[in-house]
C-alpha cells in the first residue's frame, strides 16, 4: 500500500513538472500547449494596435507629405516637429496622453502612430524628391494638371521609398506596441509583464510572447514586402 501510494505521488511530481506549475526554472513547452488559449486574445489585440497605429501614421505621413511637397520649407519643420516626438521615451508618452485620452486602446493608439510619422514622412519625401524631373514633365506634356501630375506621377513612383518607410515604421511599432500595456491597451505586453513578471511562469511567458512579436514583426515585414513588389513592377523589370 505505502508503495503503491510512493508511485502516485512520484507519478502527479512528474505531471507538476511537465506542466511547470510553480517553476520558474526555464522554458516549458508544456504549459504553452496546454494554455494556448490564452495567448490567443493579446496576440490579436495586439495585431489591431499595430494595423490601426501604422495605417493611420501613413495616412497622416501622406498628408503631411503632400503638403509639404510644394512648400519646401515646410520639410524641415516637420521632420523637425515628428523628430520631437519620436524621441519621447514611449513609456512617458502614453502617461502623458492618459489625462487627455484616458486609459485604453484609444491611448495607445495615439502614441504609436505619433511614433510612426518621423520613419514614415521621411521615406514619402525622399520618394516625391526622387521622382525624375522628366516624368513630371512627360505628364505636364500629356495635359495633366499640378495635382495630376501628384497623384499620377509622384505618388506611385514614390511608392516603393514609401513602403519601405511603411515596413520600417511596422517592425518598430510591433515591438513599441509590447509597452501598450502601461496605456491599459493590452495586448502581447500584458502577457509580458503581467502573467510573465509578476506571475511565476516568468521564463515561459515571456519567452514566447516575445517569440510571437518576433513572428509577428517577420509576417508584417514579409507581406509589406510583397505588397512592395506588387506596387513597383517597374523596379523588377529594370533590373532584369
Amino acid at each position: 500500500m505505502l508503495e503503491l501510494l510512493a508511485q502516485i505521488e512520484v507519478r502527479e511530481a512528474g505531471q507538476g513538472a511537465t506542466t511547470c506549475e510553480g517553476k520558474n526554472e526555464g522554458f516549458c513547452p508544456g504549459y504553452v500547449i496546454e494554455n494556448i488559449d490564452d495567448y490567443i486574445s493579446p496576440t490579436v489585440e495586439h495585431l489591431i494596435l499595430v494595423a490601426v497605429s501604422v495605417v493611420a501614421g501613413l495616412l497622416l505621413a501622406l498628408l503631411l507629405a503632400v503638403i509639404s511637397h510644394r512648400r519646401g520649407w515646410l520639410v524641415s519643420v516637420f521632420i523637425g516637429s515628428t523628430g520631437i516626438l519620436y524621441t519621447i521615451p514611449s513609456i512617458a508618452l502614453f502617461l502623458l496622453l492618459l489625462p487627455i485620452s484616458g486609459r485604453g486602446t484609444v491611448t495607445a493608439v495615439i502614441g504609436l502612430t505619433l511614433y510612426n510619422l518621423q520613419i514614415i514622412y521621411r521615406n514619402a519625401v525622399v520618394g516625391l524628391g526622387n521622382v525624375p524631373n522628366a516624368a513630371r514633365d512627360a505628364g505636364r506634356g500629356m495635359g495633366m494638371t499640378q495635382r495630376q501630375v501628384l497623384w499620377r506621377v509622384d505618388m506611385p513612383l514614390a511608392v516603393p521609398e514609401i513602403i519601405a518607410g511603411v515596413r520600417i515604421a511596422t517592425v518598430s511599432t510591433v515591438a513599441i506596441a509590447t509597452l501598450a500595456i502601461f496605456a491599459g491597451a493590452g495586448g502581447l505586453g500584458e502577457v509580458i509583464y503581467n502573467e510573465g513578471v509578476q506571475n511565476g511562469l516568468f521564463k515561459t511567458n515571456i519567452l514566447f510572447a516575445s517569440l510571437l512579436v518576433i513572428v509577428m514583426a517577420v509576417i508584417f515585414d514579409a507581406a509589406l514586402l510583397v505588397a512592395q513588389r506588387m506596387l513597383s513592377p517597374w523596379r523588377k523589370a529594370r533590373t532584369i
